[in-house]
């Protein structure tokens, strides 16, 4: 992180603005899983309900946010399990290069393994030392404060282990496969072949 600093083309925003996609889900507790599945290493899937997640070891990662429409806000304490730790719960098999993140109603982010096993990306529950609302993404959100925002998605439901990258959600409508915010990273348009 690069406090104190914008990436460029950024400007700030100020508080938490509410940005996503479609409606906010409801949150049923009796039917709510993460599975993650794909190119396991035993190829099966697992699964966790909201209460096994919430009893895995949790880290706290302070992060600034950015939007690829220009908007940046800094100052954000989440806390949760970091991302890294579905790796031990679930090998993945050899080759898997990629991970796509999958929220309620099929929205999808593609990244790169590296990018969801960094440090700072967690698999957050709350914000602030308070419970993520549900317009900010509760029960859990993926936060990848190294990116553009477009890449942590709310209402987090499952991970897709991958051999070879696939676009997800946005990446499909225009957006920047990789979505480094300091290398201004926003379009399609921008992409070379170093993916």
């Amino acid at each position: 992180m690069r406090e104190g600093m914008l990436p460029p083309g950024q400007r700030p925003a100020k508080g938490w603005p509410i940005s996503h996609y479609g409606p906010v889900p409801r949150f049923r507790e009796d039917r709510w899983s993460l599975q993650v599945f794909g190119a396991t290493a035993n190829r099966q899937t697992y699964s966790w309900t909201f209460a096994e997640i919430s009893a895995l070891p949790k880290v706290t990662v302070h992060a600034d946010l950015h939007c690829a429409s220009g908007t940046s806000t800094s100052g954000h304490t989440f806390f949760g399990v970091p991302a890294s730790t579905v790796l031990g719960l679930a090998p993945p098999a050899d080759g898997v290069s990629h991970v796509m993140a999958w929220a309620e109603y099929g929205y999808s982010a593609n990244l790169r393994l590296a990018d969801f096993t960094a440090e700072t990306t967690v698999m957050a529950t709350h914000h602030d030392d308070e419970p993520l609302t549900v317009e900010h993404g509760f029960p859990l959100r993926l936060v990848v404060p190294h990116l553009f925002g477009y890449k942590g998605p709310k209402w987090l439901r499952g991970i897709e282990y991958m051999t070879q990258d696939r676009r997800g959600f946005w990446e499909e409508r225009g957006y920047h496969n990789l979505a480094d915010p300091w290398a201004g990273q926003r379009h399609s348009y921008q992409e070379d072949d170093d993916r």
